[in-house]
């Protein structure tokens, strides 16, 4: 066993103390307070949310050691694709890969009333929904291998990823809403997109532009939902992302495709007034041609739990 792998050993079992973050305002303590411990202390929201979540970076499937499933052009051709990973989270509370889904024609969009991208999950006639459309009626993976090579996009594995704990902080707006925008976020801005372990972990893998395109994000949050409240959760970006809501996927934005965006609005989940409840995010950079990243949020979220990973860096 060579000296490398036993120090990845090691480090799998240990929770980091150092956090690596996008922001210069990200607090350096692995433990970040509380939106609600803050609220209750002040009397007013705070200015911003840290959250901590983990971030795998991964080889690109030509290099050696690399993942099937980054840089792999989906069979009909890079777009959104949908369907493709199970409504419901695992009982260790990671998406599961199902196969068989489809790929959304260009411009046909599942979209509520005010003409805002939902997850065809949640399309709703009686809300006044518009229904999307399939592209054709071939499954697609989206780029997807197997059920197998999925597995390892959220999971630590000492042969594919390497993975370290990464701090988002979303900022507070004039509505009220939290916000996370690679397309103004100063240090994404000077990389030319969302690279939060550039030149980290495995490094960048060289080409043009030399940017680490190849890994994945997942947080593990909790909120209180408040049926009064208007709680909506939106993201922005590329390459896959699904997020659930108690278990539930609610927005499911899978395939290598440009920016896209979809937002949930929470008082379609039947969730109870006052309860807590979690929500999963997770995302993957897999193409090499952009990384866009935009959360917006009016949810308190805070962190669940903070991560194990295999890797500790500053």
């Amino acid at each position: 066993m060579s000296n490398n792998y036993t120090k990845r050993l090691l480090l799998l079992a240990a929770v980091p103390t150092v956090l690596a973050t996008l922001h210069s305002s990200a607090p350096a303590s692995p433990a970040p307070t509380s939106d609600a411990q803050a609220t209750s202390t002040t009397g007013t929201p705070p200015a911003s949310i840290t959250l901590v979540g983990v971030v795998r970076d991964f080889r690109e499937r030509s290099k050696p050691g690399g993942h099937p499933d980054f840089e792999r052009q989906p069979a009909r051709g890079f777009g959104h694709y949908c369907d493709n990973v199970q409504p419901t989270l695992s009982p260790n509370k990671k998406p599961v890969f199902k196969g068989g889904g489809f790929k959304v024609r260009s411009g046909y969009q599942w979209k509520n009333s005010a003409g805002k991208n939902i997850c065809w999950r949640l399309y709703d006639p009686a809300r006044g929904d518009i229904a999307g459309r399939k592209d054709g009626t071939t499954p697609d993976t989206g780029g997807i291998v197997s059920g197998e090579t999925f597995s390892t996009w959220f999971e630590d594995n000492l042969e594919l990823n390497v993975s370290a704990p990464l701090a988002l902080t979303l900022n507070r707006q004039a509505d009220g809403s939290y916000t996370f925008d690679s397309n103004t976020d100063p240090q994404c801005v000077a990389l030319g997109g969302f690279f939060p372990i550039e030149g980290q972990l495995f490094g960048n893998p060289g080409g043009s532009p030399d940017r680490n395109f190849h890994f994945t994000f997942e947080l593990m949050t909790k909120f209180t939902y408040h049926a009064d409240g208007a709680q909506t959760f939106t993201f922005r970006g590329d390459d896959d992302v699904w997020v659930f809501i108690n278990g539930q996927m609610v927005i499911d934005l899978g395939g290598v495709h440009g920016a896209i965006e979809q937002v949930v609005e929470l008082n379609r989940l039947g969730l109870t007034d006052g309860e807590d409840y979690e929500l999963a995010f997770f995302f993957a950079e897999r193409h090499r041609t952009q990384s866009n990243f935009k959360i917006t949020t009016n949810l308190q979220l805070e962190t669940v739990q903070l991560p194990t990973v295999t890797h500790a860096y500053d």
